[in-house]
């Protein structure tokens, strides 16, 4: 039997019989990046939360403001027969009554301009997901439009205890607003955990309008009022239309790619190779890294910093130095590192660098 493309609908048998359809490529219908948790490269744990932060699973930010004391993990608690490994869970390890206590996913806007956003064909979104939790009751989920400062907010029921649930949201499209194309934050993706007033205190705003932060999470339980508390989320999608299609599951090294866009961990650890060196001065010694790829913007530089910490060999000698630096010449494809604590060596020779710590870190953020 021969077959035939059909154009970007699928295959067509000569017989006329269509075998499948694909709305979209495959591997870009989620616009939320490792929604299901299988990508953590700050670590799979981070303890002691009280601030706002990427502290594991990479892309999802834990926005904690007065809200207790939280620890982050990449779980392995998934529900069932779904095909996920991991979930983001966050676990009260101190109580509150939180001014902010969210997950949250933000998304460039040159990633959404297919959404025409503010015209007449402004296309609706679907949002699904798996949660649990032992806490019951109303949690609401926000889209927000940072470029005109726009919102909507839907709220679903947790309905039993420490039981995967799936959940299904539409937002409506936006006619009004147009998403800027270019590489900063467009749209944020809420899970409202708890509020105050100040984000709960009006009416919940159900449809696009003005953003008001009292009507953006009314009713929203409060977890942090308990040590018991707990959340796990995964299987995260938010895909154009008003219907909920399977989890797109990309393939690992493509889930990382996307990641790598965002937040790319050079090394850590003791004995680790950085970079060959060149000594500019006696005392400072240039490493050029090209990065895994084009990041958003020009990354910062993340580091651990101690005694002793990282090593230059040059001229069979160990410098050992604290920290480095990032030169001014970085852009988002390639940067260049200096160390210039304790280094003592002869200028224009050429040299190692390792790490020389288990604490030793190097990573790049280019996160919105």
């Amino acid at each position: 039997m021969s077959l035939q493309l059909n154009g970007t609908d699928g295959v067509t048998f000569n017989d006329g019989s269509e075998q499948w359809a694909a709305a979209s490529p495959i591997g870009t219908k989620n616009l939320i990046i490792n929604g299901n948790m299988q990508i953590a490269q700050r670590g799979t744990s981070a303890t002691g939360l009280t601030g706002a932060g990427y502290h594991t699973v990479d892309r999802f930010l834990n926005n904690i403001a007065a809200a207790g004391t939280w620890t982050s993990t990449q779980d392995t608690d998934v529900p069932s027969g779904q095909g996920f490994a991991n979930s983001h869970k966050l676990t009260c390890t101190a109580t509150a009554s939180p001014v902010v206590l969210a997950m949250m996913q933000s998304i460039e806007g040159q990633m959404l301009q297919h959404l025409k956003k503010g015209t007449a064909n402004a296309e609706s979104l679907t949002l699904s997901f798996w949660v649990k939790s032992n806490k019951t009751g109303t949690y609401i989920n926000e889209l927000y439009d940072t470029d005109n400062t726009r919102q909507i907010s839907k709220s679903y029921t947790i309905n039993s205890a420490d039981t995967w649930e799936k959940k299904i949201i539409t937002f409506a499209g936006d006619t009004t607003g147009t998403i800027n194309n270019d590489n900063t934050t467009g749209l944020q993706l809420y899970w409202w955990l708890g509020a105050d007033s100040t984000y709960a205190g009006g009416t919940l705003n159900t449809s696009w309008a003005s953003a008001v932060n009292a009507n953006r999470a009314v009713g929203v339980v409060n977890l942090a009022d308990s040590t018991s508390n707990y959340i796990n989320i995964t299987g995260v999608q938010l895909e154009v239309g008003d219907t909920a299609t399977p989890f797109e599951h990309r393939p690992y090294d493509m889930e990382l790619a996307r990641c790598y866009r965002y937040y790319y961990k050079y090394t850590d650890g003791a004995s680790k190779g950085i970079g060959n060196s060149s000594n500019f001065t006696n005392a400072n010694s240039f490493t050029f890294i090209d990065l895994k790829c084009s990041m958003r913007a020009t990354p910062s530089l993340e580091q651990t910093t101690g005694t002793n910490y990282y090593i230059n060999f040059s001229n069979n000698t160990a410098d050992y130095f604290n920290n480095f630096n990032l030169w001014t010449e970085a852009h988002s494809e390639a940067v260049c590192i200096y160390g210039s604590t304790n280094l003592s060596h002869t200028q224009g020779h050429a040299g190692m660098m390792t790490t020389a710590n288990a604490s030793s870190y190097l990573a790049f953020s280019a996160e919105l």
